[in-house]
This record gives C-alpha cells, sequence and structure tokens, in this order.
C-alpha cells in the first residue's frame, strides 16, 4: 500500500476499466488513506472512520469491477453481497451479520491456502520420508505396503549383497524421484473424512448462526482412519497436504485474517437501492427501512460473533452501489446516508467506450476471443470496422430494449462467433479474418427484428 499514490492506483484501474475517471479518483481516495490511517497514533487511528463511498449508476457501467479490482491490487479481504438478499431479524432469510463471517471464511481460506504453499517443499521432503518409511520398514515390523514386490528391496535392513540399510534407502528414494515407482501401489493410512449426519431445524442456516457443528463433534468423537490402496504418484500427494497441513498454524491464520479483515477488509454490497424507499408497510412483512436500520450498527461499527472470534466492523470499507433508477440516495434513512459520505455517479457508456472496452484492458474481450480459438491453431482478426459495426450494435439494442451496459458486448460476440465456435476443431482455413461485413450478416438480422433481439442479443 505505501508504494501504491492515488495516480498509480488510478493508472492501474485504468487497465481493466474504461471511464469512471470520478469514481476511480474516489476509490483511490479511499483506499490511500487507509495506509494514511495506519501512519497515525493507535489513540487517533481509532477516532478516523473509513469514508463509506456509494457508486450510482446503471448496470454494466464498472461499479463491481472498479471495487473488485481495487481489492485485487492491495490484496485485501473482498467480498460482494446484494442487499436485496438480506432480510430483518426475525424473518427467514440471510441476517446482514452474515457478510461478516463471510469475508472472515473467505479470508481464513485463502490464508491457509496460501500457508501451505509456502511450506510445500518442506512438506513434500517430510511426505517422502514417510513414504520410504512405508516402503521399507524397520525389520522389527512386517513388510508393508509394496516392499516384497521390489527386487532390489528386502524384508530385513540390508539387501541381498549385504550392503546396509541406508544404501538401499537411497536406491529407492531415487527410484521414488525419476517416477520409476508411479505405477505401484501401497497400502495408506488416511483420515476418514465422513462424519455423522446432523440437521438443525431453525430459521437460519448453519452459516448464520457462528458455529461449526462438525468441528464440535470432530472434537468430541475419535479420529476414524482408513487403510486404502493408492498408487504411489497419488501417495506422494496426499501425504504432502497432509504434511502441509500440520505445518500450517491455524491458530495465528485465524488471528491473522481477523485482523486482516478488520483492518483492510472492502465489503462491496451491490443493489442498495432495492432496499431504499418511502413505502410505508405495516403487518406481517419485510420492511426495506427494517432491513436498513439491521444494516446500520455494521456499517456504522460494532462487534460481530464469529467461529473464528469477535470481529469489529468499525475500520472495514464498504462500498454500496446501485442503480437508483426509481429511488434516489436521498431515500436512504438519514443514518444510514450519513455513513456514505462520497456519492459518485457513473456515466452510461456510449459506442466510443464499447470500442475501447473490446480493444484496450488487459482482458480485453476481442483478446479473449483470440485466444481461445487460438488453442484450436485458429488466427482470427478483427478489422477496425469490424469492431466499430459491434460497438454500434451493441448501444442499438442497449437503446431498444434493457440498458445493460457493456455486458451486451458480451451477448454480441457470443452470438457473432458461435458458429466459428461451433465449427473450429473441423475448420481448415486457420487464418479468419471478421470484417464489418462478416458483422452485418451475422447479426443485422437479429437487430432489426426488435423482437427477436431481445431474447438473443
Amino acid at each position: 500500500m505505501e508504494d501504491l499514490k492515488p495516480g498509480q492506483i488510478v493508472t492501474e484501474l485504468d487497465k481493466y476499466i474504461i471511464g469512471q475517471k470520478d469514481a476511480k479518483k474516489s476509490v483511490a481516495i479511499a483506499l490511500r488513506n487507509r495506509w494514511r490511517r495506519r501512519q497515525l497514533d493507535k489513540d487517533l487511528q481509532e477516532e478516523i472512520a473509513p469514508k463509506n463511498i456509494i457508486l450510482i449508476g446503471p448496470t454494466g457501467v464498472g461499479k463491481t469491477e472498479i471495487a473488485r479490482r481495487l481489492a485485487n491490487l492491495t490484496d485485501s479481504p473482498f467480498y460482494k453481497v446484494e442487499a436485496s438478499k438480506f432480510t430483518e431479524v426475525g424473518y427467514v432469510g440471510r441476517d446482514v451479520e452474515s457478510m461478516i463471517r463471510d469475508i472472515v471464511e473467505l479470508t481464513v481460506n485463502n490464508l491457509k491456502s496460501r500457508q501451505q504453499d509456502a511450506v510445500q517443499e518442506k512438506a513434500a521432503r517430510m511426505a517422502e520420508e514417510r513414504l520410504l518409511d512405508i516402503l521399507l520398514p524397520p525389520s522389527s515390523q512386517t513388510s508393508a505396503g509394496i516392499s516384497n514386490d521390489l527386487d532390489i528391496i528386502p524384508t530385513g535392513q540390508g539387501d541381498q549383497e549385504g550392503q546396509p540399510a541406508g544404501s538401499t534407502r537411497e536406491k529407492l528414494r531415487k527410484m521414488l524421484r525419476s517416477g520409476k515407482l508411479d505405477s505401484r501401489k501401497v497400502d495408506l493410512e488416511v483420515a476418514d473424512k465422513s462424519s455423522p449426519m446432523v440437521e438443525i431445524f431453525s430459521n437460519s442456516g448453519i452459516e448464520e448462526m457462528g458455529i461449526n457443528v462438525k468441528d464440535m463433534l470432530g472434537n468430541l468423537m475419535p479420529k476414524n482412519t482408513k487403510r486404502r490402496k493408492v498408487k504411489i504418484k497419488d501417495a506422494i500427494k496426499l501425504l504432502t497436504q497432509e504434511e502441509a497441513a500440520h505445518l500450517v498454524d491455524m491458530e495465528q491464520v485465524k488471528a491473522d485474517a481477523v485482523t486482516m479483515v478488520e483492518q483492510s477488509g472492502i465489503i462491496f454490497i451491490d443493489e442498495i437501492d432495492k432496499i431504499a424507499g418511502k413505502e410505508k408497510s405495516y403487518g406481517p412483512e419485510v420492511s426495506k427501512e427494517g432491513v436498513q436500520r439491521d444494516l446500520l450498527p455494521i456499517v456504522e461499527g460494532s462487534s460481530v460473533p464469529t467461529k473464528y472470534g469477535i470481529v469489529k466492523t468499525d475500520h472495514i470499507l464498504f462500498i454500496a452501489s446501485g442503480a437508483f433508477h426509481v429511488s434516489k440516495p436521498s431515500d436512504l434513512i438519514p443514518e444510514l446516508q450519513g455513513r456514505f459520505p462520497i456519492r459518485v455517479e457513473l456515466t452510461s457508456l456510449g459506442a466510443h467506450e464499447f470500442i475501447r472496452i473490446l480493444t484496450e484492458p488487459k482482458n480485453a474481450l476481442i483478446l479473449q476471443y483470440i485466444a481461445l480459438l487460438r488453442t484450436e491453431g485458429i488466427e482470427i482478426e478483427f478489422t477496425k470496422g469490424a469492431i466499430e459495426k459491434i460497438a454500434d450494435i451493441a448501444v442499438t439494442v442497449n437503446s431498444t430494449t434493457e440498458n445493460i451496459g457493456a455486458r451486451r458486448l458480451h451477448t454480441v460476440m457470443e452470438k457473432l462467433l458461435e458458429e466459428i465456435l461451433f465449427a473450429a476443431p473441423d475448420i481448415e482455413e486457420k487464418k479468419i479474418v471478421i470484417d464489418a461485413a462478416f458483422v452485418e450478416k451475422q447479426l443485422m438480422g437479429i437487430v432489426e427484428n426488435e423482437d427477436l433481439s431481445r431474447y438473443i442479443l
């Protein structure tokens, strides 16, 4: 973070997202403010709250992508959730605290995976030693695994020529590393992961309870193991995974995950406009205002119990988004409005932006299709006229049907290349040029028939 200045953050976002300069600037400032806060004294750190953001704009203009790329850029815990999924306390459905539990769970799994990758080399060495112990047991034990199947391995400590057991072990190690033993089988004791089925009848799912019933039962019941006959190639993988899991300090992983979420977590609340509104409802139904009131303490800063400990939400950055076609940000309850001080309006995308989206980003749609068809040995080339025509068609369909922004490009491109993608393995011509005439031939009939384009494009 200390190396990323706001201008650099915007430059990085520009590689993937076209336009929306104001939104990029706002999130870059919010992100840099996090780093600035950490440079202050502890007492002052606690006083500075994150400046949460509301991104306002129609679907398909880059709201979600900005938040997601921002999290990837800074390696921050990130979780996306739709506000419309939440219900009031007391109603069947997901409660708002579940978003905190989910982001912690994701962070724990990511950290655990990274830690296991970091100790992979050591785990592989330990797994190799364990496998050699199985293949070449001490003389006092009964020979196990495949020992008796190998000519070079005796059942005792020395080989047939009277050489010491160490020499035999090294021979076996060389054979193991060279892959000569891969197809042989060995008896391996592995943990039995099957557990008794437990049903809990509740108006909320297990994930909402903050407790892991399987973990509780696992601590009460003895760990079961079962013997499996597996190929040595697979045995190495199983033993390496087991050793890597033992080498990871899970208590430290859990503590680090909670700290990461508290200090640098980003939660993206989509469709917040769906819970905004002035309606006054009375009676047994979920009210939008009720969901907002449940959301307020989480955004404001509170302590949420999770199975990994208490998580404070005071410094989590919340980025909300919504189209706000029917409602307005001012329709949110005043307390919640006050917790989202930064409002940014994203602009609709036109033909010029679509052309840039198709060609400029690192993950540009045209580059994706070129790479996909290259796997079949086909080189596909798009002319400038073809790209302009694709953009024009996307704009036309957006204006005559529902405006779904840049997502329309996906449907147009898929329909355009449908026949080529289907026949690709059998196409003899390995160089295909897509020009404006080809685009028009494939798509104009659908575009001109408005009823048909509603269903196909």
